[in-house]
């Protein structure tokens, strides 16, 4: 079993910049896959970013070009690192972790951009 915190949402204007991150509960070595999804109000939950332990990347088209993933396989955390934000980006944002074929989340940290 894994725990999962999100933090680092919070109030941005467009154009700005956030970082995410996602603190395990325990080392992060043996989660195979590792992700971002986000759910805003009204919309399903929905794929931004994953990364493996290898470290392939995978993106969302929404957000290629202005976010990137990043895990630190030696410890305990994932990031998300949010540049050029736009509205359309306001959301919850889930950390996701695929262990042993076990899907675990973190309940989310909200990231509002106004315009």
């Amino acid at each position: 079993q894994v725990q999962l915190v999100e933090s680092g949402g919070g109030l941005v204007q467009a154009g700005g910049s956030l970082r995410l991150s996602c603190a395990a509960s325990r080392s992060i070595f043996s989660i195979n896959v590792m992700g971002w999804y986000r759910q805003a109000p009204g919309n399903q939950r929905e794929l931004v970013a994953t990364v493996t332990k290898a470290g392939t990347t995978k993106y969302a088209d929404s957000v290629k070009g202005r976010f990137t993933i990043s895990r630190d396989n030696g410890g305990y955390a994932m990031y998300l690192q949010m540049n050029s934000l736009k509205p359309e980006d306001t959301a919850v944002y889930y950390c996701n972790a695929n262990l042993f074929g076990f899907q675990y989340w973190g309940k989310g940290t909200l990231v509002t951009v106004s315009s």
